[in-house]
């Protein structure tokens, strides 16, 4: 069951903790998403079956922590995330989907010292401005001026209300302009047939990235979701490479 607990800054974070052996395998999820989708909680079982330790939550204004989703941006979901990592203590692995991708690269940007390997599936850093800002057209960016916000339709529910806010503290947290060591195994996945984060993406973040042992695996015809059962595993087998390799 999960628990709660308030962040230096004073949001309710939801998290659900299984002690184990270290380093911590944490789950970052997406935008929008939240602790309970399949790949959190499949790794959860993973970890279980082999005595890890695991952590997923949900980030402030997602799923059922406290905090309304429009009043987020990417720092203080980055904030929630180091205050889970607070809590643990020790090192970790860090399994950044989607957005939690970034988040996961802002970590290993600002506690090196504590990540001890990184996954990522569908990363996408820099979303806001390379993604959103940069696909706005000119009535969409006076709306966000003018209204403080504009709604994006979703492919997985009710439109994206996407606020100013959200595009400009965005800007102060890119990891995409400026040296990114990751001085750790790192293992970067990618599905060819991804409609939300381009392979170029991944690329990108390949060659802009810095470190001794990184590889990034291109699963051909996967989509965002990365969810069948040939992505679990393969999931499943990153985080178990790179925890061998710590």
């Amino acid at each position: 069951m999960a628990e709660d607990f308030e962040t230096p800054q004073g949001r309710r974070i939801a998290w659900n903790h299984t002690a184990g052996a270290a380093p911590t395998v944490v789950f970052c999820s997406g935008f929008k998403s939240d602790m309970e989708g399949t790949k959190a909680v499949h790794l959860e079982n993973w970890a279980n079956a082999r005595g890890q330790g695991f952590v997923r939550f949900d980030y402030s204004g997602h799923g059922i922590s406290g905090g309304a989703f429009t009043d987020g941006a990417i720092g203080d979901w980055f904030e929630d995330t180091c205050a889970v990592l607070d809590r643990i203590g020790g090192p970790v692995v860090l399994v950044g989907s989607s957005m939690g991708g970034w988040i996961s690269l802002l970590v290993a940007r600002e506690r090196p010292e504590q990540v001890a390997g990184l996954v990522t599936i569908a990363a996408a850093p820099d979303f806001t401005e390379d993604s959103m800002w940069a696909g706005f057209d000119a009535d969409q960016r006076a709306a966000l001026e003018r209204d403080g916000q504009v709604a994006l339709p979703s492919d997985y529910g009710e439109p994206y209300v996407i606020t100013r806010r959200l595009i400009e503290e965005g800007r102060d947290r890119l990891v995409l302009r400026a040296p990114l060591s990751l001085p750790f195994p790192v293992r970067f996945l990618q599905g060819t047939a991804d409609a939300d984060v381009e392979m170029s993406v991944a690329l990108r973040l390949l060659d802009h990235a810095e470190g001794s042992d990184m590889r990034l695996t291109l699963v051909e015809g996967a989509d965002h979701r990365f969810s069948d059962p040939d992505c679990l595993a393969l999931i499943e087998g990153s985080v178990e490479e790179v925890l061998a390799r710590i």
